[in-house]
């Protein structure tokens, strides 16, 4: 097996993992707290990966413009994690996150309205299967105590689906105004401007004022959740330099396959026929415009 596989597999893993320990962590603590904490730890591992790569340099190249759009992408990457962590916490991962990957629908078509790329009957095919694999995992068991909170049940999807909006945004903003910078710089900077917006948003909800509650465990699930995020952005990194975009990235898209396959291990979470489809149409969905334009 080639080494950037390995890399792109661990790419993978660590973003599913990322996902279950945020899931554990927020058990007992303020979303938006919850939030803030983690997002200083990405922000030190998305600092060392612009040293490692040496493109600190490269700022004082940065023009207006640009910087424009690094403010925009980090206040849509903010509150994307807002709205995912806030819809972790009122429900389960086997429903969150499919919606949350859902984005790649939005996202296709965005960049067909605003930025005229084509769209071929593969790309349609892939959205298609998508989005139908996306609510067949949607299917509410009874069996869950939240699913009997309709309230709750309302929640979760309200903001899964916010989540998914503010990532479809990210990746426009990313196309239109920093295409050409460096990813790891970019990702770093726009992570710069995520901080101070979950820390306002901390404030303005009061929730600092629970901070003295949060247990030993959940400080370390959320700083491991943290830390998986930064692996994951390095292990992909590394794929790049070694292994062609076309091909690391579909691997990196089945964190989703990951994501579910601890969420049954770690959080006890069951899944129907219906579910398991769902999950096989939606991966098919994701991947087939890649395979089939390789």
């Amino acid at each position: 097996m080639e080494l950037w596989i390995l890399y792109a597999l661990g790419a993978a893993v660590f973003a599913a993992l990322t996902t279950i320990l945020a899931k554990i962590g927020i058990k007992n603590v303020d979303s938006h707290l919850a939030t803030a904490i983690r997002t200083m730890v990405v922000l030190a591992f998305a600092w060392l990966m612009v040293f490692i790569v040496g493109s600190q340099y490269d700022i004082w190249y940065i023009q207006g413009r640009t910087w424009v759009f690094l403010v925009l992408s980090g206040l849509a990457t903010g509150g994307s994690w807002l709205c995912f962590f806030r819809a972790l916490q009122l429900g389960n991962v086997n429903k969150v996150v499919p919606i949350d990957k859902s984005s790649t629908i939005l996202t296709m078509l965005l960049a067909f309205i605003i930025l005229s790329e084509p769209m071929g009957i593969t790309t349609i095919m892939g959205m298609v299967l998508i989005g139908v694999g996306t609510w067949l995992m949607l299917e509410i068991k009874k069996n869950k105590d939240i699913d009997k909170k309709p309230n709750s049940q309302r929640g979760w999807i309200f903001f899964a689906l916010l989540a998914a909006v503010f990532a479809s945004l990210v990746a426009i903003f990313g196309r239109i105004g920093v295409a050409e910078m460096d990813a790891t710089l970019w990702t770093a900077i726009r992570t710069v401007v995520v901080v101070p917006l979950s820390w306002i948003m901390v404030l303005i909800t009061r929730s600092q004022k629970t901070i003295k509650t949060v247990t030993p465990k959940s400080w370390l699930f959320l700083i491991l959740s943290g830390v998986a995020t930064g692996a994951s952005w390095l292990f992909f990194y590394h794929a790049l330099k070694i292994g062609n975009a076309i091909h690391v990235v579909p691997i990196d898209k089945l964190s989703i396959v990951f994501t579910m396959g601890f969420a049954r291990l770690f959080l006890g979470e069951r899944f129907t026929k219906q579910s398991i489809i769902g999950l096989a149409l939606l991966t098919i969905g994701t991947l087939l415009p890649v395979i089939i334009n390789t």
